[in-house]
């Protein structure tokens, strides 16, 4: 069946969810796509469950992007304080857990039912289990071919997402429009993903697998301080998804466990205390067992701590916080969070989001080569992106 509307949205994510309740509040009739059963899947699934719906932190340095300054415009026209006032306006409790995070008190779910009430009352037309078969300029506009008719429209808006987690139907679908429009794309890649180890080290530190540290984990300048965790593939934990997303191939990182923990200090009291204690004993008072048990053994170290000499101590330490790893790749989009890279910013007018060389085309969200880090960057770049695009459409 054909129909004719101010704005259709290809995509029912957050991006696309708030750039259609933003267009929708300002008089605009909005026919929102997705070919999913139910919108905003991967709201559902976020922060195990209850949604990191954003960072109280958020700023343009929070991002990586081919312009650094891009984000700035959206980001401080709908701030994180703008969204938690909608959350709570609809009487979702949440509460903050370290680093700005804020996440729902009971369940993602909270902020998908906030979003669809805000659709509603915007009058929304959303049209879910919907194919987009096609899409063409047209001299008012775009047309765009579904398994549910033609929709004609003014404004095109590309809200689908990245390549990241493709069994919740993650495809680059947005980049294959970007080209056909003659936009260009930074290179895509898996961002904020577990990296695995070559089968040699992963061996080594397979008695390890399902241990969790507080670590300084480092690539070149960036690093990130919280926890890691082992695996039986190689490196995980909220430290690792961060550098993971500026880590390369074939670069290594550098992890410092326990970085705040003075163990040459508690090693050196140790072994005034009691000098026939084991090494592994007096390390096992700092370090979780299996890892003391892993920098002990196979080196030459001296059986109790009365015989481990300074020197001893202070190399054994260096093993431990300033450990080189070079990590053989990453789980890839199976298992990333986002997708860094897309559509590039050069081709953007930051305010809008919408394609310079492409009246009435825009590209909102994590299509964009604008890519946060852990823990609430990245809706909130849904939301502010989508707010920007709805906002001037």
């Amino acid at each position: 069946m054909a129909a004719n509307c101010d704005v259709v949205v290809l995509g029912a994510g957050a991006a696309g969810m708030m750039c259609a309740i933003r267009a929708g509040q300002r008089g605009r009739s909005v026919i929102l796509i997705d070919h999913a059963k139910a919108p905003g899947e991967k709201i559902r699934i976020s922060g195990g469950g209850r949604c990191n719906f954003t960072n109280i932190h958020a700023s343009a340095k929070n991002y990586l992007s081919g312009n650094a300054h891009f984000a700035k415009s959206a980001l401080a026209r709908y701030t994180p304080r703008d969204f938690l006032d909608l959350v709570e306006r609809h009487g979702i409790a949440w509460h903050e857990k370290t680093l700005g995070q804020l996440f729902c008190d009971d369940s993602a779910k909270d902020i998908i039912r906030m979003l669809l009430a805000e659709m509603k009352a915007a009058n929304v037309d959303m049209r879910l289990q919907t194919q987009v078969t096609g899409v063409e300029k047209t001299p008012d506009g775009f047309r765009v071919g579904t398994s549910g008719g033609t929709i004609t429209a003014a404004n095109l808006v590309v809200a689908t997402g990245g390549k990241s987690i493709p069994k919740m139907g993650a495809t680059g679908f947005a980049y294959d429009i970007a080209r056909q429009f003659g936009l260009s794309l930074v290179e895509t890649r898996p961002g904020l993903v577990p990296l695995t180890l070559d089968p040699a080290l992963l061996e080594r530190l397979s008695p390890l697998s399902g241990v969790s540290v507080d670590a300084d984990l480092r690539h070149g300048k960036t690093g990130f301080r919280e926890a890691l965790l082992f695996t039986h593939r190689g490196l995980s934990g909220p430290s690792v998804l961060q550098i993971s997303s500026y880590w390369r191939e074939g670069d290594d990182v550098t992890l410092k466990i326990e970085p705040d923990v003075d163990i040459a200090g508690t090693l050196k009291a140790a072994r005034k205390a009691n000098g026939r204690q084991a090494v592994q004993t007096a390390l096992s008072e700092v370090l979780p067992k299996r890892l003391a048990q892993f920098f002990v053994e196979g080196r030459s170290l001296p059986g109790q701590m009365a015989d481990f000499s300074d020197k001893a101590i202070d190399a054994l330490v260096a093993t431990i916080q300033n450990w080189n790893i070079r990590p053989a790749g990453s789980e890839g989009y199976r298992t990333a969070e986002v997708t860094l890279g897309g559509v590039a910013t050069l081709e953007l007018d930051s305010r809008s989001m919408q394609a310079k060389s492409v009246p009435g085309l825009y590209f909102i969200g994590e299509c964009v080569d604008v890519t946060g880090w852990l823990g609430g960057y990245n809706f909130q770049w849904a939301w502010a992106s989508g707010h920007a695009c709805g906002d001037s459409i």
